[in-house]
């Protein structure tokens, strides 16, 4: 037992001394990230994304009334 519990030692210690805290600094690295919002970059994109969505959406429209003017079954099939 006592050989298992001195093979731990170096693995346990490695972690605490470098994992840990590397890990520590980049979890609330990522928190104040999050609790910081959008960068005006992202705001941008997000802006974009949605003008996008909303030219899809008018294009979708105007390809589903010429089909239901052209071929008025073509939602059946």
């Amino acid at each position: 037992m006592d050989s298992i519990a001195e093979l731990m030692v170096a693995p346990i210690i490695i972690f605490m001394v470098i994992v840990a805290p590397i890990w520590i600094v980049m979890h609330y690295r990522s928190q104040r990230k999050i609790s910081q919002g959008l960068t005006e970059e992202e705001i941008a994109q997000l802006q974009t994304l949605a003008r996008q969505g909303e030219q899809m959406r008018e294009r979708i429209k105007t390809l589903e009334s010429i089909l239901d003017a052209e071929a008025p079954k073509w939602r059946e099939r």
